[in-house]
């Protein structure tokens, strides 16, 4: 992959995760049930997470990533989880958006080579393409959760819908055979 092409598709695909966040308000980021017990929030602390550990990848060009890497993907979601289910939403969501801008510019400082040649990062496995990371832990990982994201949004949206249809229904007397 040209450094071009991967530079719009982080910046196309984080314009569209931007515009689906933008739609949830802060009460339903806090609610859980997105992605299991996951919260939008959650969902954010986690790719925030990811895309943290693939600016030290860029920064340093050296695969060495946390112990978390070590765990199978639930095992490290759940410590993830834990760690951040009590932080406030705000703090999640600037940490997450610093994060994705030092991920942008550690980015913009690569080389065609450096995304394609996996001898450019110390101990980066020979088969592995730097790209393949750099994306499954941005723009791919954004993508990954959309669809849960959406699904949960238009199943909030509806339920929303009919509690103020319910809400909205003008009482009717009762009549003598109630």
């Amino acid at each position: 992959m040209e450094k071009a092409a991967l530079l719009k598709e982080l910046t196309e695909t984080r314009a569209t995760w931007e515009a689906l966040l933008a739609q949830i308000d802060e009460e339903q980021m806090q609610r859980p049930g997105v992605a299991g017990k996951w919260s939008v929030k959650d969902v954010i602390a986690h790719v925030a997470w990811c895309e943290s550990e693939i600016v030290q990848l860029l920064r340093t060009r050296v695969l060495a990533g946390s112990d978390l890497w070590n765990l199978s993907d639930d095992e490290r979601n759940e410590i993830t989880y834990q760690k951040n289910k009590d932080r406030p939403l705000h703090e999640i969501i600037n940490e997450e958006r610093q994060a994705y801008t030092a991920l942008l510019e550690a980015a913009r400082q690569l080389r065609d080579e450096d995304l394609n040649d996996p001898r450019c990062f110390k101990n980066m496995p020979e088969e592995w393409k730097p790209w393949q990371l750099i994306a499954g832990n941005s723009f791919k990982h954004y993508e990954d959760h959309m669809p849960s994201l959406r699904a949960w949004l238009a199943k909030t949206k509806n339920e929303q819908q009919q509690a103020t249809a319910r809400d909205s229904q003008p009482l009717r007397p009762a009549t003598a055979s109630e």
